[in-house]
């Protein structure tokens, strides 16, 4: 580093380099983990979409997609959550389904506490997310976001690109209004 001098720093006052905390990923396969995800849910949902889609939404979307019942039921169906640990702390999870027939993986969701953002955590899922595709075997994650969400900068900024509008009817007279989403593996 330019202009770095180790001998002019005192190091007798116990004086630490900073260091990068890395996150990590622990699938969340039992009830508990399963409470943990919905609990970061019903957080990470109100501060973040209730400006987007209004509480209205968010409270039905929560019950419907993010209840322990609905994540158990998604990981019946072959979807695999990841709890986000950052140091000691539950920053965020992510789901994904593998859909090897069409070479590719669903980035169903990821979803960092508010506290937790602009730490590389949404990088370091991605990158953990690459991981599972080539050892899967596959070429291309895909997903959908919001398009009011400010989410899609930082998406294109980790190389995926907009590939399609999808708007689906969600019941009670919600629609999700999204980009369709694609990064190909290099």
């Amino acid at each position: 580093m330019q202009g770095y001098r180790d001998d002019i720093i005192d190091h007798s006052e116990g004086y630490k380099m900073p260091v990068m905390i890395q996150p990590s990923f622990t699938e969340a396969k039992n009830s508990k983990a399963i409470k943990i995800v919905v609990t970061l849910a019903y957080e990470i949902w109100n501060e973040h979409y209730v400006p987007l889609i209004g509480q209205e939404q968010v409270d039905y979307m929560l019950r419907q997609i993010q209840s322990a019942g609905a994540i158990a039921g998604h990981i019946k169906d072959g979807y695999r959550y990841f709890l986000i640990k950052y140091g000691n702390d539950c920053a965020g999870y992510v789901a994904v389904l593998a859909e090897p027939s069409r070479c590719r993986m669903y980035l169903s969701k990821l979803y960092v506490k508010k506290s937790f953002r602009g730490r590389g955590i949404a990088r370091a899922a991605i990158t953990f997310i690459e991981e599972l595709c080539l050892e899967n075997k596959l070429s291309t994650i895909w997903l959908n976001v919001n398009r009011h969400n400010p989410s899609v900068k930082a998406y294109k900024r980790m190389g995926f690109k907009k590939t399609g509008v999808m708007v689906t009817d969600i019941g009670n007279d919600f629609v999700m209004d999204d980009f369709k989403m694609e990064k190909k593996m290099s």
